[in-house]
C-alpha cells in the first residue's frame, strides 16, 4: 500500500466506527488516505476521527465556502489511485447502481470513471437480501465495481443474517489485486506450506521449526495476481489467505495423498513445505509412559514428495521447490534443481537471524537451467512477488 492514494468513502451505518479503524490500518500501510463522508456517516463517527486518523481534510460537502474544495469531486478523482466505500448502505449503493450524483461521494465515484472502486455493502440482512438491492448490487458488478461479499452473523439490530461488514484482510486483499499485475490469470496453482508432524504417541510427535509464513505468502500474492490457488498446509498458526482453497494435512503421508490428488489440475506447482524426510517406523496408540519409554526410536523414509512430482509432471507443467538450507547453498541448490527435474528453485539460509524459520523477512537465491538470481532481504510477501515474478518469465518462455 506504500504510496498509493487510496479515496475512503464512509457512508451512514453502524458499521462506519470499523472504517475508523481500516484508516488507521491503511496509514499504518504508508497509504495516503483521503476521507469523503456522507452527511448520514457524520452521524456515527466525526469528521475530526478521521482527520485524525488520516492525517489529511475529510470531505463532506458537495459545495464548500472553503476555495480550496471547489471542485472537489473532480480534484479527489483525478488524485486517487482507488476508492473504497465501506461501509456501502443500500442507499449508496442504489444510488451507484443508478449513476445518481446528489452529493459529494457518488459524485466524485462519476468523476472517477477508469478507477477501480471497491464496495463493501453492509446492512440488515433484510435490506440487503431484497430484491431491489441484489440487482443493483449486479448492476454494479455490470458497470466494473469491484462488490466485496458481506460477512453473516449477528447484526448490531440484533438480526442474524448476511449483512455484516466483510474483514479487513479480506477488503485488503481485494483492493491490492486492484493493482497488482494479473499475470497469473487462468492459473491453477498449487503451493505447499508449513510443517508436517509424524506421531510418536497421542502426546508427542517429530516435527521441525517451519512457520509456514513463505508457503502462505505465496499462496495469497498468487491470488491476488489472479490465480486459482488451492494451499496444501500443515498445522500452522495462520490465518488462511481470503480467496484460497485450504487443505489441512498434518503427516507427510497426508500431505503427499493430497498433493498428488490435486496436481494433475494444477499449471503450476510450488513446494515450499517443510516436509519430513523420516516417520517411527512404529507410532504407539497409548502415550509412552517415562519409566518404559525406549532407548532409540527406529525411522523410516517418507516419500519425497518433490521428487515424484518431478518424476510425474504432464508436459508444461511448471514445477518450483524450496530448499532451506544450512550450508552449502548454491551448490546444494543446483543439486536438487536438477535431480528432482525442477524448472525453478528458492535457496534460503535457516541459520540467519532474518531468513531462518519464523521469521517476517526472507534473503534467497532463485537457481534454474540458465543461472542464478539473488535477491536483497525483504519481505516474505515481497520475496513471494519476486517468485512469482520469475515464474511468469518461465511461462513466457
Amino acid at each position: 500500500m506504500q504510496g498509493r492514494k487510496i479515496l475512503f468513502g464512509v457512508t451512514g451505518g453502524i458499521a462506519a466506527f470499523k472504517a475508523a479503524q481500516w484508516v488507521r490500518s491503511l496509514v499504518k500501510e504508508e497509504a495516503r488516505v483521503t476521507v469523503v463522508m456522507t452527511r448520514a456517516a457524520t452521524r456515527f463517527v466525526s469528521e475530526l476521527s478521521f482527520a485524525a486518523l488520516s492525517g489529511r481534510p475529510v470531505y463532506v460537502e458537495i459545495f464548500s465556502d472553503d476555495p480550496r474544495q471547489v471542485m472537489s469531486h473532480i480534484t479527489l478523482a483525478a488524485e486517487a489511485d482507488a476508492l473504497l466505500i465501506a461501509p456501502a448502505t443500500a442507499h449508496t449503493i442504489a444510488r451507484l447502481a443508478h449513476g445518481l450524483a446528489d452529493d459529494l461521494l457518488t459524485t466524485t465515484v462519476l468523476a472517477a470513471a477508469g478507477k477501480p472502486v471497491v464496495v463493501c455493502p453492509a446492512m440488515n440482512s433484510g435490506m440487503f437480501t431484497h430484491p431491489a438491492t441484489q440487482d443493483n448490487l449486479r448492476r454494479l458488478r455490470e458497470l466494473g465495481y469491484v462488490v466485496v461479499e458481506p460477512d453473516s452473523g449477528a447484526l448490531a439490530c440484533g438480526a442474524e443474517g448476511p449483512g455484516r461488514l466483510p474483514e479487513w484482510d479480506v477488503v485488503r486483499e481485494t483492493l491490492l489485486s486492484c493493482f497488482a499485475p494479473d499475470d497469473l490469470q487462468n492459473q491453477h496453482i498449487l503451493v505447499t506450506a508449513g510443517p508436517t508432524r509424524e506421531p510418536i504417541d497421542p502426546a508427542r510427535y517429530l516435527s521441525n521449526r517451519s512457520s509456514g509464513k513463505m508457503g502462505y505468502a505465496l499462496a495469497r500474492t498468487a491470488r491476488r495476481r489472479g490465480a486459482q490457488v488451492s494451499l496444501v498446509s500443515g498445522p500452522v498458526a495462520l490465518e488462511p489467505p481470503p480467496g484460497v482453497e485450504l487443505f489441512r494435512v498434518n503427516t507427510a503421508r497426508e500431505m503427499h495423498e493430497q498433493v498428488m490428488r490435486l496436481r494433475e489440475q494444477a499449471s503450476i506447482i510450488i513446494k515450499a513445505a517443510a516436509v519430513a524426510d523420516f516417520r517411527p517406523a512404529r507410532s504407539e496408540t497409548r502415550k509412552i509412559k517415562k519409566s518404559s519409554g525406549p532407548q532409540a526410536i527406529d525411522l523410516v523414509a517418507n516419500v519425497d514428495i518433490l521428487a515424484e512430482l518431478g518424476r510425474k509432471r504432464r508436459p508444461g507443467q511448471i514445477l518450483v521447490g524450496f530448499a532451506a538450507e544450512s550450508h552449502d547453498h548454491e551448490s546444494e541448490g543446483a543439486r536438487k534443481l536438477h535431480d528432482k527435474n525442477l524448472d525453478l528453485i528458492v535457496v534460503n539460509d535457516i541459520c540467519g537471524r532474518e531468513t531462518g524459520f519464523a521469521a517476517d523477512t526472507n534473503q534467497v537465491t532463485l537457481i534454474d537451467k540458465s543461472g542464478r538470481v539473488e535477491l536483497p532481504l525483504l519481505s516474505k510477501e515481497q520475496t513471494a512477488e519476486r517468485i512469482w515474478d520469475h515464474v511468469v518469465s518461465l511461462l513466457n518462455e
